[in-house]
């Protein structure tokens, strides 16, 4: 395959070194800079150097786009005129999921296969064997180019956008667990109690991740108001010991709001009596979340 880059960063290099060691070509890359350092990269890839897209995207069988997710719209709309129609174009960007549709729509138009291609880790740590997640027109065919190229990689149902959105909502769990962790953690150390923590926390690793989120949001209906007071105390006891806060913060305000929304229901004469089930549970928070009315009667 002869593969066109555009942007040569991070993501860039790593996917270009795992496809030319898969027998690929990259033989153009399109960087906005073009310092004596990035010259030597291209030329290390085996590639020419471009500033721009422009007519030299026609010799591509696949063109990849790696640039900030800020300006990926933009550069599939540069770039897309220039494709030929049996070429994919792959977008490894994390864009808006707007964005990508897009981007997706002005592909549709030249009829040329778009693929919304979700990076679903820290290149930092798993380079090329980082999963990818595909969606869009052109999902199956990125999806097997990567594979090939052997990085893990499926698609999915959906259009383009979809990936990302995984991947972001993916990020809210991940990036969440990542601040409590180090909020904890510091508290835990600073108080001399970071092994003993790790102890009572056991019980936690013999359960699912996901068998446990849903057991939270099913019990988070029921029982709210008393753990909203337990944050609290654990709020102050950061306070306490000379910290300041941060995640927390939010998360008092999370429980405060199903409280007020189970007040709310209570002081309105209805009855909050869910079916003890997580889609259930799950519509009823999402009116909270919403800014709608949080009523829920028998």
């Amino acid at each position: 395959m002869k593969i066109a880059l555009i942007g040569c960063g991070e993501v860039g290099q790593c996917y270009a070194a795992a496809w030319r060691k898969a027998g690929h070509a990259i033989y153009a890359i399109c960087e906005i800079r073009q310092d004596p350092d990035m010259q030597a990269l291209a030329r290390g890839f085996g590639a020419a150097l471009h500033a721009a897209p422009g007519a030299w995207l026609a010799d591509a069988d696949i063109v990849v786009s790696a640039v900030y997710g800020h300006a990926a719209r933009g550069v599939a709309e540069q770039a897309l005129p220039y494709l030929r129609a049996d070429a994919l174009y792959a977008d490894f960007t994390t864009a808006g999921a707007a964005d990508m549709r897009a981007a997706a729509t002005v592909a549709a138009g030249d009829g040329i296969p778009f693929a919304d291609v979700a990076i679903m880790g820290a290149i930092a740590l798993l380079g090329d064997r980082t999963p990818l997640l595909c969606a869009g027109t052109g999902a199956e065919a990125a999806a097997a180019f990567a594979r090939d190229s052997g990085a893990p990689a499926r698609a999915i149902a959906g259009q383009a956008g979809d990936a990302v959105r995984l991947k972001l909502l993916r990020s809210i769990m991940t990036k969440g667990m990542e601040s409590l962790t180090v909020e904890c953690l510091v508290a835990a150390e600073s108080m001399g109690l970071r092994d003993a923590l790790y102890e009572v926390l056991a019980d936690i690793d013999r359960t699912p991740l996901t068998t446990f989120m849903d057991s939270f949001l099913r019990s988070h209906v029921l029982h709210a108001p008393r753990r909203l007071a337990e944050v609290r105390e654990a709020r102050e006891q950061l306070i306490d010991a000379g910290l300041q806060p941060l995640v927390l913060d939010g998360v008092e305000r999370l429980f405060a709001r199903t409280t007020h929304g189970i007040e709310a229901a209570h002081a309105a004469g209805a009855r909050l009596d869910l079916p003890d089930t997580v889609p259930a549970r799950l519509e009823w928070l999402a009116t909270l979340a919403s800014g709608k009315s949080g009523r829920a009667s028998a």
